[in-house]
């Protein structure tokens, strides 16, 4: 066959191509158009519509109310109680909550607390692998009526994850001075999206923790910091690590990691250990501590956090995790604290040692 013969069947067959690409897009897009143009759906009749706002038209019962687009957050059934100054707050079951790992599926667990003085902050156990957890646990906080009347409860649920940042699914805020305290409450209501307004971001902390009872050994690596508090005119600070240890609320060891300069997001994995007996570590507290170092003035807390016997939630479980995987190390991400509201909790009481002798009194 003649070269020019070839061309020319070649030329035909990308000529029917295109005939047929443009046919397929001008029958298919031209008809949706017409469609939509068409459809009555689209078309909003706001006849008949009474009233001074338009929450009638898309919100019949804001409780139920699912608003577009916006994230469906599941619910939360939750019950109070207020009697001789004393808060319960109980944190019953949430269902349909999303799912937030890769599994289809999540790890839920709810944090309490009340502002504006935040001083105490409760969290339920973790449930694996659930969207419908059946939590059934009570917090109680003291406060009197006056300070009650001018008090919002704060109810956030969150997705653990023990190597990174825990994702916040969703929260409840209740006005505590608009509720009628005759009678014990307890409603389901929507989860909706956290408020950014009163955290005030600290930053983060990793590290492990190690005990081997047999040699009485407590390891504690400092691994890394991440989003700490900028402390330094020029945006940043000279971060470093105070890991102290407390018994029966007093002061007893301390150690400190090295200074890391101008971040931020300071990489330490400096090792610490300790001799604490099993019987002392029944009783023992342990304080880790971010300072700003400063050479001239003096150094300022970034933020802190408690492990031990009396800490409850994340730090909780990150300990108990400790103590029932012996010589096995545990690392763990941590949120910062206030130092005020870490120092109000544990009300240390400081030791004193006499001169030339080994001895706290």
């Amino acid at each position: 066959m003649p070269r020019w013969a070839i061309y020319t069947i070649f030329a035909v067959i990308v000529l029917l191509f295109l005939v047929c690409i443009i046919w397929v897009f001008v029958k298919y897009c031209c008809k949706s158009k017409k469609k939509r143009k068409n459809n009555p759906d689209h078309q909003i009749n706001l006849q008949g519509v009474t009233g001074s706002t338009t929450t009638s038209l898309v919100q019949p019962d804001s409780d139920d109310a699912n608003y577009g687009s916006a994230k469906n957050r599941g619910r939360l059934l939750y019950s109070l109680e207020y009697k001789a100054q004393e808060l319960t707050v109980g944190i019953k079951q949430a269902t349909a909550l999303p799912a937030m790992d890769l599994g289809g599926t999540s790890d839920p667990y709810v944090k309490v607390y009340i502002t504006p003085n935040k001083s105490k902050t409760f969290e339920t156990k973790v449930y694996r692998k659930t969207l419908n957890p059946i939590f059934n646990e009570h917090f109680t906080f003291e406060i009197d009526k006056a300070e009650l009347n001018e008090s919002t409860l704060v109810m956030k649920v969150f997705d653990f994850d023990r190597f990174s940042k825990h994702d916040i699914i969703g929260e409840l805020r209740l006005q505590l001075g608009t509720i009628d305290w005759n009678h014990v409450i307890e409603e389901w209501k929507n989860l909706s999206e956290p408020s950014k307004s009163e955290d005030i971001i600290l930053g983060e902390i990793c590290f492990s923790l190690r005990y081997v009872p047999t040699s009485s050994k407590l390891t504690v690596v400092i691994l890394e910091a991440k989003n700490l508090k900028s402390m330094d005119l020029g945006g940043s600070s000279d971060p470093y690590v105070k890991v102290q240890l407390a018994l029966d609320k007093k002061k007893w060891k301390r150690k400190k990691t090295s200074v890391k300069k101008c971040t931020q997001n300071p990489y330490f994995n400096e090792s610490f250990t300790f001799v604490v007996s099993f019987e002392q570590i029944q009783r023992l507290q342990l304080v880790i501590s971010v300072w700003d170092h400063d050479k001239f003035t003096r150094n300022d807390a970034i933020g802190k956090i408690f492990l031990g016997c009396d800490a409850t939630g994340n730090q909780q479980r990150h300990w108990a995790d400790m103590l029932s995987n012996p010589r096995k190390p545990v690392a763990q991400w941590h949120n910062l604290f206030s130092s005020e509201q870490v120092d109000s909790i544990l009300e240390l009481k400081h030791s004193v040692r006499i001169p030339f002798i080994n001895k706290n009194f």
